[in-house]
């Protein structure tokens, strides 16, 4: 089901372009000295407004895309851990060496999401919702997902100075090991850029329907009052058009 704010933005867009229509059926009747509210000029703003709207949808994919890339990539990431100290005991590694691994896998197995940042990771983002709090649960979340990288990295350098470790498992290599560094690494690095891209393109969005100066809900205001000076306010013509609502989604 569509959001209120998705059907909020959509709507805005959609009576605007039946105010254009109305405005181009008045012919060359519709003249307004203002550039902006010409009908050639408001055809412009409609197409950047649908522009800014469609990037907004397609940047949300992306980031749920990222999202789920690194969920995957860090899926089984503790039990692995686990599993790491166990091979290094194996070892006959010193008892302190050991005891390094299980501190720093205690640290890992403690770096947990919190429930805020479950729902943020596992709940579609809404490309229409305004922003809110975001900026709060997406630091929280991406401090959840760092240190389970930091601690990780620790676990591989602990292992790598101990000659002893020498598995013949291939996952539990140190080559491998490494290999899936990068990887949480880079899906954790995706999130923050894919983010920080569907941020950007809703305030673009929200610039170009609601911007006090020169926003579409702004124009469509300024064309109605234009319409009801040229056939007064109890005009067909200006009951045609009173009607369109343009409203602010915040």
């Amino acid at each position: 089901m569509a959001s209120t704010s998705e059907t909020g933005h959509a709507k805005n867009v959609a009576n605007f372009e039946n105010l254009i229509s109305f405005c181009t059926g008045y012919g060359v009747t519709y003249n307004p000295s203002k550039a902006n509210l010409k009908t050639a000029q408001l055809q412009t703003q409609l197409g950047s407004c649908k522009v800014n709207i469609t990037s907004v949808i397609s940047t949300s994919v992306a980031f749920n895309n990222a999202v789920n890339a690194r969920m995957i990539a860090f899926t089984g990431l503790k039990k692995l851990s686990t599993r790491l100290v166990n091979a290094l005991d194996a070892t006959g590694a010193t008892p302190q060496t050991v005891k390094d691994a299980k501190t720093v896998n205690a640290k890992l197995q403690g770096a947990k999401l919190t429930k805020t940042d479950v729902v943020k990771a596992t709940t579609p983002i809404d490309p229409n919702a305004p922003v809110v709090e975001t900026d709060k649960t997406i630091s929280s979340s991406q401090q959840s997902y760092t240190s389970l990288v930091e601690h990780f990295s620790k676990m591989i350098t602990l292992l790598s100075t101990e000659p002893a470790y020498l598995p013949n498992e291939t996952e539990l290599k140190i080559a491998t090991l490494n290999t899936q560094l990068t990887t949480l690494k880079n899906t954790n690095t995706a999130v923050i850029n894919a983010y920080t891209t569907v941020s950007n393109s809703r305030i673009a969005r929200n610039q170009s329907l609601y911007n006090i100066t020169n926003g579409l809900s702004i124009t469509a205001k300024e064309v109605k009052m234009y319409v009801k000076s040229l056939f007064g306010a109890t005009s067909p013509q200006y009951k045609q058009i009173s009607a369109l609502e343009f409203k602010t989604v915040k």
